[in-house]
């Protein structure tokens, strides 16, 4: 059974409000405005760039969106960067961009930075009527300006709870996997968690959604130095959807820590049995892409590798079905007293030939015996969750 995040990208459209305007030539005498200067203790600097520096805000974290803009949308991006890290909620836009443009630009600077948790879903801009071109905005805010200092102490401390838990030896992927399971652990998925939409939701409520596990994934991995970003799109059944791209060694690739929870995938019908899902950590464009579908407005790296595939790394993958072997492991993990275990084929033909044995077949008939027999019992009701998509098949012992 799989249950999607209703929550999608971090801009609601519907939510946003246009001002359309009639301001006629009131900027620069009608002239174009160029890369204005923006006067920081009247000491003036030319460009968006000049004047972040001359601020004193600067980003710490690598800027995917930022990157991957049009060169032209650059300085809008560094722009509206600089009022959001001054506290400046509302004022004038001074580069050129028409109102298309500037949602998307700054989706991007929120999708760069977890880390601006201060601001809502909605936003008004002001466009110039002959023009098209966005020359104010009133971004929404859910944190006042007096309690954001406080937040943020609090929000780098509770980051901070989860990395000093790291050892401090740890290869990336076993930074990401620890990350990924810590969030899993300590959130709630709730579809009313307040500030759903932003790192404090999992950081300090512990109730969350998809854009509150992505980005507070995303905001403690930045904290420890490493690329992590936002990706949005939808999933199978058309709902919105939010999760991340990692690098590891120069190769990327995808995690979803909501479809990691338990709540989501991996539960046996009419059970608690539950079991973390890995499929989502640090997975292929070719399995991700089986359920989720990114936006197109940004371009996205090719995510092939499969070198950190979860269940490879822990002998829980098998290229082919063998009677045998699979035989073997059922029998091991009931010896073992285990309370699951999971097998990952390596193909559909591999996967249905298991499953068949399992379920039609005797496969399993002599590890039922053996959980009897431990158990004093005359019967014993095990059972199954399988999963098509990534070939995968989980038993509950117990």
């Amino acid at each position: 059974m799989q249950k999607h995040c209703r929550s999608g990208r971090i801009l609601n459209m519907a939510a946003m409000v246009l001002i359309m305007t009639g301001m006629m030539c009131i900027l620069a005498g009608c002239g174009a405005v160029e890369r204005v200067k923006y006067e920081w203790s009247d000491s003036g600097v030319g460009g968006w760039e000049e004047a972040a520096l001359e601020a004193g805000v600067t980003s710490d974290v690598e800027e995917y969106y930022y990157m991957n803009l049009p060169e032209e949308f650059q300085e809008t991006y560094r722009e509206i960067y600089v009022h959001i890290m001054k506290n400046e909620d509302e004022g004038d836009l001074y580069s050129k961009i028409s109102s298309e443009d500037f949602w998307n630009v700054y989706y991007a600077v929120l999708a760069d930075h977890p880390e601006i948790f201060w601001l809502g879903q909605s936003a008004q801009v002001g466009e110039m009527g002959l023009t098209g071109r966005v020359v104010s905005y009133d971004l929404e805010t859910i944190i006042p300006k007096e309690a954001r200092t406080s937040m943020k102490q609090q929000l780098e401390a509770a980051a901070d709870v989860c990395i000093s838990q790291i050892d401090p030896e740890a290869t990336d992927y076993q930074k990401i996997k620890y990350v990924y399971e810590y969030i899993i652990n300590t959130t709630d998925y709730d579809a009313d968690g307040a500030d759903s939409q932003n790192i404090q939701s999992v950081l300090l409520y512990q109730k969350s959604v998809c854009a509150g596990y992505s980005k507070a994934f995303q905001y403690i991995l930045n904290r420890m130095g490493m690329f992590c970003t936002y990706i949005t799109g939808t999933i199978q059944d058309g709902g919105n959807h939010g999760w991340n791209l990692v690098r590891i060694d120069g190769n990327y690739y995808y995690v979803d820590v909501t479809w990691g929870d338990p709540v989501f995938v991996n539960r046996v019908e009419g059970s608690e049995d539950v079991v973390m899902n890995y499929n989502y950590l640090c997975c292929t464009e070719y399995d991700l892409f089986k359920t989720h579908v990114p936006d197109d407005w940004i371009v996205l790296p090719q995510c092939t590798m499969d070198d950190y595939n979860y269940y490879k790394l822990n002998n829980q993958y098998y290229e082919t079905f063998d009677y045998d072997t699979i035989y073997s492991k059922l029998m091991e993990s009931v010896w073992n007293e285990d309370a699951s275990i999971v097998m990952k084929f390596g193909n559909s033909e591999a996967y249905e030939a298991a499953k068949w044995e399992m379920v039609e077949g005797n496969l399993l008939n002599d590890a039922g015996q053996y959980l009897m027999e431990i158990n004093g019992v005359s019967s014993w009701n095990y059972r199954y969750h399988a999963d098509e998509n990534f070939n995968m098949i989980t038993l509950y012992w117990k």
